[in-house]
């Protein structure tokens, strides 16, 4: 049986405008300040996406070992963002507080990367040092097709290092780990699981 995961993406390239860097000119040439403008399709998101995860699959060893090679290059993505954000949301003022990078990361950084703020942040009841950011339809893994042998497997452990990087780069290290958590409609829900290190929670303390 074929264990490899496939791209399932209906999406059509003319649902979007065809928006073309004219010839002569490289992407280095843009100015970085400009937020609108052409926007990557889901269309291509999802096939880039998918060929991620083909070329990492055949180099690992197992879920676990896979997700974290995913993981890892969501993180090497999120620092770049992060820089770009940065650039861009000069007039915004640094984040020193937990609750303000959390919801920097639940509006701005899902805004930037999916066109919309995440769909619910959660402090854990039972664990003072865990944060949860859910995502009812995780868009890169909406063309996702996994076979069953890896039904445990959540594609989104990409977006945890994308969320892991944009909490060190705030000086809030932490564990970000993806996971299934389905509910009533939205079988493919996933949680974004941050536990935060024991010398933010000191240095949160400081602050009462």
């Amino acid at each position: 049986m074929d264990s490899s995961l496939r791209s399932t993406n209906t999406t059509t390239s003319s649902s979007y405008s065809d928006q073309r860097i004219p010839r002569g000119k490289s992407i280095l040439d843009r100015n970085l300040n400009k937020t609108r403008g052409a926007e990557v399709s889901l269309g291509a998101q999802a096939f880039l996406f998918s060929e991620i995860l083909q070329y990492t699959q055949k180099r690992v060893n197992g879920i676990q070992d896979l997700e974290q090679k995913l993981n890892e290059l969501g993180y090497r993505a999120g620092i770049r963002m992060l820089e770009l954000l940065s650039w861009r949301e000069k007039a915004s003022k640094r984040e020193t507080r937990v609750l303000g990078v959390l919801y920097f990361i639940h509006n701005v950084v899902w805004k930037y990367l999916f066109g919309k703020q995440a769909d619910s942040l959660e402090k854990s009841t039972e664990n003072e040092d865990e944060y949860m950011i859910s995502d009812n339809e995780p868009i890169l893994s909406r063309y996702i097709s996994v076979p069953k042998e890896l039904s445990q497997l959540n594609c989104n452990a990409y977006i945890a290092g994308i969320v892991e990087a944009c909490l060190d780069g705030y000086q809030f290290p932490a564990r970000v780990t993806a996971h299934t958590v389905p509910i009533d409609g939205f079988p493919q829900r996933t949680t974004i699981l941050i536990k935060l290190d024991k010398d933010v929670l000191q240095r949160e303390e400081q602050w009462k």
